[in-house]
């Protein structure tokens, strides 16, 4: 299935008639450099302009796999920064500047910024929802009840659907590349596979019951799905209040019930609840997860490979291990 691509209109909105006077004055000033460092020097030591086409990404998970697809045939860069929460994300002024000098714009979709809509609506940016084919899962409670669950690329398999719609999008961007690139999401979905079918065959011997993925946050719901685990969280998506005394008996019961050998939270809040969990059952603290965003260069998840790598790992060895 083909990605949708919408050119986003402009239409008058209060909130951003000041950043669009600020845009303005920005657009004198000297443009972005890419993320990934300065421009290339020539022999002569002279700098020389990178004049690939610029894709914007709304978060780091997203520049990562776009830059697999890409390779060095297009820049990408990320609105948000490296461990940088991205739900509630308020676009600045900057970032404005950045996507109105974006050749294309990539987002998740699935509400899940929320923020994108508002940051979008005043400029003439083509862009792609790349979770377009995912087969959703809806949020069966909290505030969010019947809304999909937006946390798709947490699945190996859904991600092949992410890089299979960049690469056509990128063909239309550049289509003197589209080789390229469809062979570059290839090669990177082989390398998914491969997470996905570890994770498969090393829980495949649990007990049925103890085939369950606990968390703070519901963002398992489509690696739980994919992998054969059941599902339970404390709350659905990151709360900005503490988690209430209901939700956490809730899933001290879970996993009393099933007997779940470990548990597990995200990286972006605070562990706090589920530590309660731990001292109410005999379920040990599994290891942290991550989701929203990579970490730095140096640091534990630096690439989504190695996201998806470590979670799926943390998982195994603490419903495995004894």
């Amino acid at each position: 299935m083909s990605p949708s691509v919408r050119t986003i209109s402009p239409r008058p909105h209060p909130h951003f008639a000041r950043a669009a006077s600020l845009v303005a004055i920005a657009a004198l000033g000297l443009g972005l450099s890419a993320c990934s460092g300065s421009a290339p020097e020539s022999p002569q030591g002279s700098v020389q302009a990178d004049d690939r086409p610029v894709v914007l990404t709304t978060f780091t998970v997203l520049e990562d796999i776009a830059e697999n697809v890409a390779g060095d045939k297009l820049r990408v860069e990320s609105i948000t920064k490296p461990g940088a929460e991205i739900h509630g994300y308020e676009p600045t002024p900057g970032d404005i500047k950045r996507a109105a000098d974006a050749d294309l714009i990539l987002d998740n979709g699935m509400n899940l910024e929320a923020w994108f809509e508002k940051f979008v609506q005043d400029l003439d940016v083509p862009h792609v929802v790349v979770s377009e084919g995912v087969e959703t899962i809806d949020i069966a409670e909290d505030a969010y009840q019947g809304l999909p669950n937006p946390h798709a690329w947490m699945s190996p398999l859904n991600v092949q659907q992410y890089a299979d719609n960049m690469a056509k999008a990128f063909a239309k961007l550049a289509p003197e590349h589209a080789d390229e690139f469809t062979a570059n999401a290839e090669a990177y979905n082989a390398g998914l596979q491969q997470v996905q079918d570890e994770l498969v065959s090393e829980l495949s011997a649990l007990p049925a019951s103890q085939r369950a993925l606990v968390t703070c946050e519901g963002a398992f719901s489509y690696l739980a799905r994919d992998a054969g685990l059941s599902e339970k969280y404390i709350w659905a998506v990151n709360a900005e209040q503490q988690a209430t005394p209901q939700q956490i008996a809730s899933a001290i019961e879970f996993v009393k019930q099933n007997e779940v050998p470990a548990v597990f939270c995200e990286s972006t809040v605070s562990d706090a609840p589920m530590q309660q969990v731990v001292d109410a059952t005999s379920a040990k603290f599994g290891g942290t997860l991550y989701v929203d965003s990579l970490s730095e260069a140096g640091g534990p998840v630096p690439s989504y490979l190695e996201l998806i790598r470590h979670d799926a790992h943390t998982i195994i060895e603490g419903l495995t291990e004894k």
